[in-house]
């Protein structure tokens, strides 16, 4: 042992000795102090969990060539109303779907909405969470949009909706309605960590089931002051725009996959064309048979006509 460490130890044993405590009894002593010290102190509140769960949602939005101008207008409303969304160039190609996979990802995009036109006449809706899935091919009907309705209502650009949903979407017997219901939110729900957002709500976005169908409508909120009422009278105004969605099938990938759900009622636009020319000829062939004198022959209705449709 060194000088410098006797001296230390020897000077600890003299400071024990003068107050006349041993170095058991000082141990015990500082223990007790300590104790003390403790009890006095007020108990601390236990930490709280601050993990704050982000709602990071992004839209891409796009559509495929050969878009007409009505369709292009309803997809310009729904990208305004949507602060979250981001747009991108037409698809050239609708056989290989899953490059929309890429071009979410490059865009930073979770969810997409696709406008897909055939024929020049018929759009389909694509409504896909990239990249895993599951995506919803609906065909959209009685569009209107905002510049043909001119509705009285309007909102502010960039504030956040109240999403309104039909109870038959918590209908626990219809199980893929349910999964439409969290993609809507998902998709209309704006999250309010975006950066494009105003902070208020003043417009409703309503999701009503009628039949098969889901129809669409956006509705502001105004507020009216009554004289004599605490309360002010709450009234909703359509904006536009309006549409409604046919369900076609529901898909267990991003514009791929295994086949979820598959509506029987749907009938594709060609198949009602068809049909309407058959009506229109068989009209033609009665008033021909009528102008001739002659009886059309009445055929018996096939009941195996449907088997291979």
């Amino acid at each position: 042992m060194g000088m410098k460490d006797y001296l230390e130890s020897d000077s600890s044993d003299s400071d024990a000795s003068a107050t006349g405590v041993s170095g058991g009894g000082r141990k015990a002593l500082l223990k007790r102090k300590d104790k003390k010290r403790k009890d006095k102190e007020p108990a601390l509140a236990p930490k709280e969990d601050k993990t704050i769960v982000k709602n990071k949602q992004r839209v891409m939005i796009l559509s495929s060539r050969g878009i007409t101008q009505r369709y292009r207008h309803l997809m310009s409303d729904i990208f305004t109303m949507l602060p979250h969304s981001k747009k991108d160039s037409k698809l050239d190609s609708k056989s290989k779907l899953h490059i929309i996979n890429e071009l979410a990802a490059d865009n930073q995009c979770n969810n997409t909405l696709f406008f897909e036109v055939r024929k020049h006449k018929d759009l389909f809706l694509w409504m896909s969470r990239t990249p895993n899935g599951p995506s919803v091919k609906f065909l959209v009907q009685s569009v209107h949009t905002m510049d043909e309705l001119r509705m009285t209502g309007n909102c502010l650009k960039g504030s956040r909706p109240i999403l309104s949903f039909d109870k038959n979407f918590d209908n626990p017997t219809t199980p893929h309605m349910n999964l439409l219901k969290e993609m809507f939110s998902q998709v209309f729900g704006t999250p309010r960590t975006s950066r494009k957002i105003k902070p208020f709500i003043d417009h409703v976005l309503s999701f009503s089931v009628v039949g098969d169908m889901i129809w669409f409508r956006n509705y502001q909120i105004i507020e009216k002051q009554i004289e004599g009422e605490k309360q002010p009278e709450t009234s909703l105004v359509e904006i536009g725009p309006r549409f409604s969605l046919s369900i076609v099938r529901i898909f267990s990938g991003s514009f791929m996959g295994s086949t979820l759900y598959e509506n029987p009622d749907y009938v594709s636009p060609n198949a009602e064309r068809s049909e309407l020319r058959r009506e229109s000829q068989a009209k033609y062939k009665r008033r021909l048979a009528q102008k001739d004198g002659k009886e059309e022959p009445v055929f018996e209705e096939d009941e195996f006509k449907d088997v291979f449709v």
